[in-house]
C-alpha cells in the first residue's frame, strides 16, 4: 500500500458512515402517493391540501415538496389539489428572525402563503377559517432536536385543530439531526405549555417530528386523523452527517450541525442579557456581554471539565441591525464552545453549566430569572440560583427523565 492509499484509508476510516436516507416525501414518491389515495377515498374522492413547510421541504432531487404534491401527486391521485401554503416561524424562506411575518404569494406556484407566525398567541395557531375548504394538511418541516423549537409546537397546534375541523394531518418525517438516541435534560413543568412547549418533554427528547406527532396525539388524546410517512434508511444513532441528505438552514439562527448539537443547551440563555445569536456570529456556539471577562469565564468553564466540550475566550462586536439582539455595535467578551466529542456531550446539562457560571461569576449583571422563559422549570432555576453544582442538579432530573423514556418508547418508529 503506497502513501496515497494509506492516507485515503485513514481518511475514510475517520469519516462517519453515510447512508442514503429517504425522507417522508421521497418515500411518498416511491409509493406513487398510495397513502394520499387512501386519504382521498375517505374524503369522497377529493383531497384539497394545505402544505406547512419551508426551504427544507425538498425531495432527493431538490424538488420542493410543494411542487411534488401539486404536480406529481396531483397527476397520480384524482381529485388532489394543493390550495394553500402555510409557513412557520421565520417564513417561507426560513430567513426572517421575527414573529410578525406577513402573508404572501408563492412566486413559482401562485399559491397563497398563509403565515402562522404572528405577535399575538391567536396568530400562532391555525384558525378554522384558514383550514376551511381543506381535507388535509401536509407537514414537511425539519426538527432540530430541542423541545423549544417552535416547529414541533406548531405541528401540535395543527394536530389539535384536526378533529375539530375534520382535517387530516400528514407528517412527512425527517431525521432528528442530533440523533434519536440521547434523551437529556429537565422536563418542562406540566401546565406551563406555551409556544416553546407543546408537551412536558425534556429539553432533548430524542425523537423525530413524526414520532413527536404520534406522542402528542396519543398522550394528549387529541383525536387527530394522523398519518406519518416514515423515512427509510435512518437509524436512531445517525447524526445528520450520516444521512447523505443535503443540509439546508432550518432557520436564520441554525446554520450548522454544531449549532444544532449545542442549541438544546445554550438556547436556554437566549432572551437573557447575553448576546448569543446574530447574523454574523455563529449562534448558540458563542455568547458574550460587556460585563463578562472572557478569560475568567473560559478558565472557570474549562475547569469544570464538562464532557465533550472545551471553551475558548473571545471578544467580538455584534453587528448593528434591526434584529433585537443585545449589544449590537458594542464590543463584548465571552466564550466560544468547541465540541470535542459530540457523543459525550449532554447539551442541556451544558446549558445549566453556562447559566450557573454566569450567575456565579456575575450575579450583579446576569439576568438569571429570564433563563426560565425557555427552561420552564422553576425547580431547576431555583437550584441554579441557590448555587447548587450543575452535576447535582442534573442528577436530580434523571428520575423524571426515566418516566418520560417509558412513555416515549411507545411512539418510536425507528430502530
Amino acid at each position: 500500500m503506497n502513501l496515497r492509499s494509506i492516507g485515503l484509508f485513514l481518511l475514510s476510516s475517520a469519516m462517519p458512515a453515510v447512508a442514503q436516507v429517504a425522507t417522508g416525501i421521497d418515500v411518498l414518491e416511491q409509493q406513487n402517493f398510495a397513502p394520499l389515495k387512501e386519504i382521498a377515498a375517505r374524503h369522497s374522492g377529493h383531497l384539497r391540501l394545505g402544505v406547512l413547510t419551508n426551504p427544507v421541504g425538498i425531495d432527493a432531487h431538490e424538488k420542493r415538496t410543494i411542487d411534488v404534491l401539486r404536480k406529481d401527486a396531483a397527476a397520480a391521485v384524482p381529485g388532489l389539489s394543493v390550495n394553500v401554503i402555510f409557513t412557520p416561524e421565520h417564513g417561507i424562506q426560513a430567513a426572517v428572525d421575527k414573529f410578525d411575518i406577513d402573508n404572501g404569494t408563492d412566486t413559482e406556484s401562485g399559491l397563497p402563503i398563509v403565515s402562522i407566525s404572528g405577535s399575538k398567541p391567536s396568530q400562532k395557531r391555525p384558525s378554522a377559517q384558514q383550514l376551511s375548504g381543506l381535507d388535509a394538511v401536509v407537514i414537511d418541516l425539519q426538527d432540530v432536536g430541542a423541545r423549544y423549537w417552535t416547529f414541533q409546537v406548531l405541528m401540535g397546534y395543527f394536530l389539535e385543530a384536526s378533529a375539530a375541523n375534520k382535517v387530516d394531518i400528514i407528517v412527512l418525517d425527517r431525521p432528528n439531526p442530533i440523533n434519536g438516541v440521547a434523551v437529556q435534560g429537565p422536563l418542562a413543568t406540566p401546565g406551563r405549555e406555551d409556544y416553546t412547549c407543546f408537551y412536558a418533554e425534556p429539553l432533548r427528547p430524542g425523537m423525530t417530528m413524526g414520532e413527536l406527532a404520534e406522542l402528542f396525539n396519543g398522550e394528549k388524546h387529541l383525536g387527530a386523523q394522523l398519518t406519518v410517512i416514515k423515512m427509510t434508511g435512518w437509524h436512531r444513532t445517525d447524526w445528520y452527517d450520516n444521512t447523505g441528505l443535503l443540509w439546508i438552514n432550518p432557520s436564520p439562527n441554525i446554520r450548522s450541525l454544531t449549532q444544532q448539537m449545542i442549541y438544546p443547551g445554550t438556547g436556554i440563555i437566549e432572551g437573557t442579557n447575553v448576546n448569543i445569536k446574530g447574523p454574523a456570529e455563529p449562534p448558540f456556539v458563542r455568547f458574550g456581554a460587556p460585563w463578562i471577562v472572557a478569560t475568567q469565564l473560559a478558565t472557570y468553564l474549562n475547569a469544570r471539565k464538562i464532557p465533550g466540550v472545551s471553551f475558548m475566550a473571545i471578544s467580538y462586536t455584534p453587528p448593528s441591525g434591526e434584529e433585537p439582539y443585545p449589544y449590537r455595535g458594542k464590543r463584548v467578551e465571552g466564550v466560544e464552545i468547541i465540541v470535542n466529542d459530540r457523543n459525550a456531550l449532554d447539551a442541556p446539562e451544558l446549558g445549566i453549566e453556562a447559566a450557573s457560571a454566569l450567575w456565579k461569576l456575575y450575579p450583579k449583571s446576569f439576568q438569571v430569572d429570564k433563563v426560565d422563559r425557555l427552561l420552564l422549570n422553576h425547580k431547576v432555576l431555583d437550584q441554579t440560583k441557590a448555587g447548587e453544582d450543575p452535576r447535582r442538579i442534573a442528577a436530580g432530573w434523571q428520575s423524571e427523565l426515566e418516566v418520560f423514556k417509558k412513555v416515549r418508547a411507545k411512539y418510536l418508529l425507528y430502530k
